[in-house]
């Protein structure tokens, strides 16, 4: 089968690229031929035999290119010309898209379904029914819905994407554009990574029914490191360090519990509540076998995030290793964890309900006992990338069929 992977990014950036690129060598190893399409890059890993990819665009920039982008992030006709190029010469059975808006712009379908062939997307966020992507508004500091059922113009009036007027006008036309035009409708299966998310696309728009699978993320299951009795039993937290993932939460949270050790790994934009506490020791970011070991010998890793989280990887990575997790009960976070199971799930997201089911599990011996006896019988049925991909390569073939 010959398979054309979508993507803005084609280089390890994030967890869509992580998924992206460990999916196609799977796929490859199974004997598939792929090629890929998106931005161009100096760090780009993976391409495609035509080298065809749309201009760089980069947001931060302060060149005269920057004035061109509110026309390009709405409808690019490079992405439209240039992947229409790719797909004449690689003629793919099918096509999977992961993120495109801004940068490859929603265009491309058309060039696609142009030629009439057979296209797959995988939703790692909300961003056909929410232009700002997170169903959260970053100003008024809570979960948000306003534009699922409701006018897209709420994004500029709030100014939900990045504080900007302006950026919240360009999301806001984008996504009234494509919904007018049932662009999406075109596609022909959307994988979900969550029920939660699945649930929003068809009570937001009827096109999506009959058009959706869930299945959670795959994720690489790695061997259990060696136990450290370096440290007494701490609380681990390995995420970005920005509002919406409860970050403030969690500062206050530790504050309210001076015996309890907090491990932090991240970096982000709101990391400056989290320094100055005693009891929290920053890590900054870690990876590979640093991060794995403060996962796999924490006593409990949270997740106090306040947006929807879809399907967090870190969740299934600490239950890979027998790890129980205390998170919110919203969103795709509350799919993955079993409260009073697998871990604890807080329904009102404050700092005191926070403490309190952090200090259940260092206190409670019973009740930590059933949760990492149910980790560690569960953590056998997490999905890893082989049987993710065979299970995919079985909806490809009914699309193409």
């Amino acid at each position: 089968m010959k398979i054309l992977m979508v993507n803005k990014f084609l280089y390890s950036r994030g967890g869509c690229e992580t998924y992206m690129l460990k999916l196609s060598e799977e796929l490859k190893a199974k004997g598939h031929e792929i090629e890929f399409f998106g931005m161009y890059d100096e760090k780009n890993t993976v391409g495609n035999s035509e080298n065809l990819y749309t201009t760089n665009m980069d947001f931060h920039s302060t060149g005269i290119a920057r004035f061109f982008y509110p026309f390009k992030i709405i409808y690019s006709l490079e992405a439209f010309k240039k992947i229409g190029k790719v797909l004449d010469s690689f003629k793919p059975d099918i096509v999977h898209m992961n993120n495109i808006n801004f940068q490859l712009t929603p265009s491309i379908i058309y060039a696609i379904k142009k030629r009439n062939i057979p296209l797959v997307q995988t939703v790692h966020d909300y961003q056909m029914i929410c232009p700002n992507h997170l169903l959260y508004s970053l100003k008024e500091t809570k979960p948000c819905e306003r534009c699922i059922n409701g006018s897209k113009l709420n994004c500029f009036k709030y100014g939900c994407i990045h504080g900007s007027k302006a950026k919240s006008l360009m999301g806001a036309i984008e996504a009234k554009l494509y919904s007018l035009l049932k662009t999406y409708k075109k596609v022909d299966l959307y994988i979900c990574p969550s029920r939660f998310l699945e649930e929003k696309l068809l009570s937001a728009d009827n096109l999506y029914i009959g058009k959706t699978f869930t299945i959670h993320n795959f994720i690489e299951k790695k061997p259990m490191p060696e136990k450290t009795d370096t440290e007494k039993p701490y609380v681990a937290f390995a995420s970005r360090l920005s509002i919406e993932k409860g970050v403030d939460i969690l500062a206050k949270a530790a504050k309210l519990l001076p015996e309890i050790p907090f491990i932090i790994a991240g970096n982000g934009p709101d990391d400056e509540c989290l320094k100055n506490i005693p009891n929290v020791k920053m890590k900054g970011f870690l990876t590979g076998d640093e991060l794995i070991s403060l996962i796999a010998n924490a006593r409990v890793m949270i997740l106090p995030s306040v947006w929807y989280e879809n399907c967090p990887l870190n969740i299934l990575e600490t239950h890979s290793f027998g790890v129980p997790v205390i998170t919110m009960n919203s969103g795709g976070m509350a799919e993955l964890v079993e409260d009073g199971k697998t871990g604890l799930l807080i329904n009102e997201p404050t700092p005191h309900n926070t403490a309190q089911a952090i200090k259940k599990c260092f206190e409670d011996e019973e009740l930590y006992s059933v949760l990492k006896q149910n980790c560690e019988i569960r953590k056998d049925e997490i999905i890893e990338v082989g049987d993710y991909a065979d299970i995919l390569i079985q909806k490809y073939q009914q699309i193409i069929g």
